[in-house]
């Protein structure tokens, strides 16, 4: 399956030629169901992030062929939120058999979209708090997925691998899209963690990308390092928050390896590449007819620490024997 990067003005013109492409595919063997998906991508398709080409690959093992049993719609918010509700709109009037998506407010705006069609998150952050889920093992409704544990004391130890890569570092920026209900409960979780861990906090909040590098001018005004909180539109413009903290030679943490790759100092996540192979199991037990209420969200079992070697070295920092013998990941 080739994946070719769609914007906003040719999703009609793919969308019917798709189409045509599906009935032709049954006119040619009636006996064939097409699966209708729909796959809403939070960053743009040509800045996605690297675990998601795990999801389609999974697709394929599993039978689903794309141009032969499989029409995708697909529909991409570019890296800003505030879009996600119309786009799930969308895939509600299509009538599409599964919703795929990823990230709490893409996960939120499907849910308002529809309580109907079937939505797969392959990565949701406290899907219990927000109210997205009845509990994970029953999560009722029609949506389920995999969960990233943001819940589970995550906030709590990003800021302690920060305190261990940067001791001298009392002072902390928290710059966080506070318009994410994942990104404000952790910041709750870090405002009763610092006084434990002797840390002083500075929340930094950045609402839009043009707002970037104002937030990074406070944040060095302010601290000596920086903690970047999950979001979407964060991730979407993740080599630009990199290189901004190069520029004011701020160490970060962050919350997923693909900042680390972009240029970022250490991360510490879940697998995501793990997490969209089972979303894609998750749709295909729903095909065959599971019901997404049934289907418990599951927690991540592996996590992984990434470091990238050569921005301690821009930075000045050295990095501690001890992160390295821990780390999954060293970028050289």
């Amino acid at each position: 399956m080739i994946r070719c990067p769609v914007r906003a003005g040719s999703v009609l013109s793919l969308g019917a030629t798709a189409i045509l492409a599906s009935q032709l595919v049954l006119a040619a063997d009636p006996a064939r169901d097409v699966v209708h998906l729909g796959f809403v991508q939070p960053q743009s398709p040509s800045n996605d992030l690297r675990g998601v080409s795990a999801f389609w690959e999974r697709l394929r093992e599993l039978g689903y062929v794309e141009g032969k049993n499989l029409l995708v719609e697909r529909r991409s918010a570019e890296g800003r939120n505030e879009r996600l509700p119309a786009l799930m709109n969308e895939m509600a009037a299509d009538k599409v058999d599964v919703v795929v998506t990823y990230g709490t407010p893409a996960a939120i705006a499907a849910k308002n979209a529809t309580s109907t069609i079937p939505i797969v998150v392959a990565a949701l952050g406290d899907p219990v708090g927000t109210g997205l889920a009845g509990s994970l093992a029953r999560p009722g409704g029609n949506l389920t997925g995999l969960s990233m544990g943001y819940s589970e004391g995550m906030a709590g130890k990003w800021l302690e691998l920060l305190q261990e890569v940067v001791p001298h570092a009392s002072v902390i920026a928290v710059i966080a899209n506070t318009n994410n209900p994942v990104a404000r409960d952790a910041v709750k979780d870090l405002e009763t963690i610092a006084p434990i861990r002797r840390a002083k906090l500075r929340l930094v909040e950045v609402h839009e990308p043009t707002a970037l590098d104002r937030a990074f001018q406070q944040a060095k005004r302010k601290a000596l390092a920086v903690l970047i909180l999950p979001d979407p539109m964060l991730a979407a413009h993740r080599r630009e928050v990199t290189a901004l903290a190069a520029k004011y030679r701020l160490p970060a943490m962050y919350y997923l390896g693909d900042y680390v790759e972009a240029g970022g100092l250490i991360a510490y996540a879940p697998d995501f590449s793990a997490m969209c192979r089972r979303a894609a199991d998750y749709v295909d037990k729903i095909l065959k007819g599971a019901k997404p209420a049934d289907l418990p969200i599951e927690q991540p079992t592996k996590f992984e620490l990434v470091v990238n070697l050569k921005t301690a070295k821009a930075l000045g920092i050295t990095i501690p024997e001890s992160i390295l013998l821990r780390a999954d990941e060293v970028i050289r």
